[in-house]
């Protein structure tokens, strides 16, 4: 498996993308240069109108791109004809935020429909669209109507709908963005067991960075057309190199203004913790607000951290109180200093 991972399934070479509007030209993705592996989950992370929809829709050619060359297996879907297009993106399944369900037809003639398109008999078809029911929870109401389902119910159906075809991508565009977050976690939940257990690469669109935490092996940061950043999900948290990275991992603390004035200061006691644990980033992290360090004296012996922190918390007391808590539900040693 760690052989395929490194194996690029999906390759952008300096893809770009413009629209002609009535106000001149819209440049919408500029210079992209992205390499996606097979089988892993792969995020694409941005603010509203950074771009990304548009990305993921020149992936798979619903857009043609104006610039560059996007290689799926090895071959450039730009140099094909229009039915080895179309083949091409049989093997990308998508899925949208707002499901995109058939009205009119029962779950399961949903799912039954991309294969309708690709000329699989009845039968199969059929057989098919019920053994990928049953693998997204929903055996028991392929006979509902979209009406009659919930949010979260009605994005199982277009995953098993986006599977129909057995694609060797997935494609998820702000797929849970409509759902609330209970629903959220047992989507991602669903589309990393689909990941893991069939080896689908899986590639997620989305403004938020808990999606990306959740289930992402890397990321890419998308910002005004251009990639800012790209790399693993733990490196990128623990230390983003571009403004917008910062913004969107560590919120407003990024660029908020915190008073400390004459704030509480606490003693952080490191009592043998594993010395790779990025206990103060991760706290930052969590509790999106920033602390002042004032001294620290600490060192590594034989891979556990030992020694003491002093850090000064924000004036604000909601603010200190959430990175108490944080450490207490933690379990790291601290004390108040006086």
């Amino acid at each position: 498996m760690e052989n395929s991972r490194e194996e690029s399934i999906i390759r952008l070479e300096g893809l770009g993308k413009q629209f002609q509007t009535a106000n001149g030209t819209v440049t919408a993705l500029e210079d992209i240069n992205l390499d996606i592996r097979q089988g892993e989950v792969f995020g694409i992370i941005g603010l509203s109108g950074a771009g990304k929809s548009t990305l993921v829709r020149c992936i798979n050619y619903l857009e043609t791109p104006t610039a560059g060359r996007v290689i799926f297996e090895g071959k450039n879907l730009s140099s094909m004809k229009e039915d080895e297009k179309r083949l091409a993106r049989r093997s990308m399944g998508m899925i949208f935020q707002q499901f995109n369900l058939l009205a009119q037809r029962n779950v399961l003639q949903n799912v039954c429909f991309p294969m309708e398109i690709a000329k699989v008999g009845k039968a199969d078809a059929k057989k098919r669209a019920e053994e990928l029911l049953k693998l997204v929870g929903l055996e028991d109401r392929m006979k509902a109507y979209p009406a009659q389902l919930s949010g979260g119910q009605k994005q199982r159906v277009a995953i098993a709908r986006a599977m129909a075809t057995n694609p060797k991508v997935l494609l998820c565009d702000e797929a849970t963005s409509a759902l609330d977050p209970n629903t959220t976690k047992a989507i991602l939940q669903l589309l990393k067991k689909i990941n893991r257990e069939m080896g689908i690469t899986v590639i997620v669109i989305t403004h938020e960075m808990s999606v990306i935490e959740s289930i992402c092996d890397r990321v890419a940061i998308i910002d005004h057309s251009h990639i800012a950043e790209v790399g693993k999900v733990s490196e990128i948290f623990s230390g983003p190199k571009s403004d917008i990275g910062r913004q969107l991992i560590l919120g407003d603390a990024a660029s908020q203004r915190v008073n400390f004035g004459k704030s509480r200061q606490i003693r952080i006691i490191f009592d043998g913790r594993e010395s790779s644990e990025p206990v103060i980033a991760s706290m930052i992290l969590a509790c999106k607000v920033p602390v002042n360090i004032m001294h620290a004296d600490t060192r590594d012996i034989e891979g556990k951290a030992m020694g003491q922190m002093l850090i000064q918390l924000p004036e604000d007391e909601v603010d200190a109180g959430r990175i108490c808590n944080y450490l207490k539900t933690a379990k790291v040693a601290f004390e108040e200093v006086r």
